[in-house]
């Protein structure tokens, strides 16, 4: 049989309530006029036990079978030959069956507590039709207050299960969110950050061009913060065509003629323009910072249903590891459902194709 592990307590508030039947031992020796001392103290001692027994099940889930159904169940065993209203405490043990057991065992817990009361019946101090009074409430509420139990329960474990459900789901937006930002992080300050570097290092070897690079460089610092405080804000859109004269600047700094083929009247929907061009924006910074090439041929064409976007260089291609911002590339163009191709045979060749019914 499957036990409930968890410790959460259930319906504690509504569990008060119900100790109001471990009176029911009470009631004999209140009516019964031959009754003593000893029946007192045995049915109070049945209440007080079967209390605490019941309220183990309802704070420790984790205890309830073996520390409140099965002790309940050899209490009553243990006390119907002496005080008929010991019968109760069945009923107390299905509820904790029912909070506990899967449905298919609570049902076997029940139909074990009816057969054994049937069977207990025989040794009921109460002749007929008392004795009847005693059991027949007692069979009845096993299966009542049991099959309440039993819904309660599973509507519990449901709540919780959607709880953690909800919390997964969260956490992985979480994640997901934290990974968009800071690829979007790497996108917009990667591409400028090294445009500011290589800059410098321009100054470094040739101080006659200081003032001319430190413009640049104050241009591309401006152009950066701004694109950063619109990040920030929400409103952030790249242009493909921004992003080709910004590309056009930063290859010059690093000798690097640049040959841009666009097809022409090609309107594309600003969102893909948005992935594409910050994608092309971390191609031209791989290749301004490490393909050592003379020239780069950015390509923007339709071609077999897709749109292609193509960044090759002469330069000493290779076969390096792809780094944060490639992948990053891929998980934008993968998002639009199009793919990325990479090939460094001579130079490098970056292919990324987009299907045309995202595209424009």
């Amino acid at each position: 049989m499957t036990v409930q592990t968890s410790s959460e307590p259930r319906g504690i508030s509504f569990g008060w309530i119900h100790t109001i039947y471990l009176a029911i031992p009470l009631f004999q020796p209140m009516f019964d006029p031959a009754s003593d001392g000893w029946d007192w103290a045995i049915a109070v001692g049945i209440a007080v036990l079967g209390g605490v027994l019941y309220f183990v099940g309802l704070l420790r889930v984790d205890l309830a079978r073996w520390y409140s159904a099965v002790p309940l169940t050899v209490l009553a065993v243990a006390t119907m030959p002496l005080n008929a209203g010991a019968s109760v405490l069945l009923v107390y043990a299905a509820g904790s069956a029912g909070r506990v057991e899967n449905r298919a065992n609570a049902i076997r817990w029940f139909v074990g507590l009816t057969i054994l009361l049937l069977g207990m019946s025989v040794v009921i101090p109460a002749p007929l039709p008392w004795r009847l009074f005693s059991i027949i409430p007692s069979l009845l509420f096993i299966w009542v207050i049991g099959l309440v139990c039993i819904e309660e329960a599973e509507r519990a474990r449901e709540a919780s299960e959607l709880r953690l459900r909800n919390a997964r789901i969260e956490h992985l937006a979480t994640i997901t969110e934290r990974e968009r930002i800071a690829r979007d992080l790497h996108d917009l300050l990667g591409h400028s950050l090294t445009a500011v570097v290589m800059r410098a290092q321009l100054i470094g070897a040739d101080p006659s061009r200081a003032v001319t690079e430190a413009a640049e460089i104050e241009r591309t610092a401006r152009d950066a913060l701004a694109e950063v405080r619109n990040a920030l804000s929400g409103w952030r859109q790249a242009s493909l065509e921004r992003e080709v004269e910004t590309a056009r600047g930063a290859l010059a700094s690093a000798d690097v003629e640049l040959v841009v083929r666009r097809e022409a009247d090609l309107v594309l929907i600003g969102s893909t323009e948005h992935e594409l061009a910050l994608a092309l924006r971390e191609a031209v910074t791989n290749v301004a910072r490490h393909a050592r090439a003379k020239t780069c041929h950015i390509g923007i064409h339709c071609e077999d249903d897709e749109l292609k976007l193509v960044i090759a260089d002469d330069g000493v291609g290779g076969k390096s590891r792809e780094g944060n911002g490639l992948t990053g590339i891929r998980e934008r163009v993968t998002a639009l459902g199009g793919r990325l191709d990479r090939t460094t045979s001579a130079g490098t060749t970056v292919t990324i194709a987009v299907p045309l019914a995202v595209a424009v």
